[in-house]
């Protein structure tokens, strides 16, 4: 059950940084986005850190219900 704890706060702790990254117009993910951009496809890195965000979110929630049952 600690193990469970601790992997849960690990991936939000790792969600929280990929959003940071994400975020478009302002925060972290504007430096390497150009700034001034009204559209652009993923490429690269961005997508990376997109499909990472899906994954980790996935595996929050799964985690999640498992505590619920334990």
């Amino acid at each position: 059950m600690k193990v469970l704890s601790i992997t849960q706060i690990i991936i939000s702790v790792l969600i929280i940084a990929l959003i940071l990254l994400q975020a478009q117009g302002s925060g972290l993910g504007n430096t390497w986005s150009g700034g001034g951009e009204t559209y652009h496809t993923k490429r690269g890195v961005e997508k990376v850190t997109y499909y990472s965000t899906i994954v980790l979110i996935t595996l929050f929630i799964i985690t999640s219900i498992v505590s619920v049952i334990n």
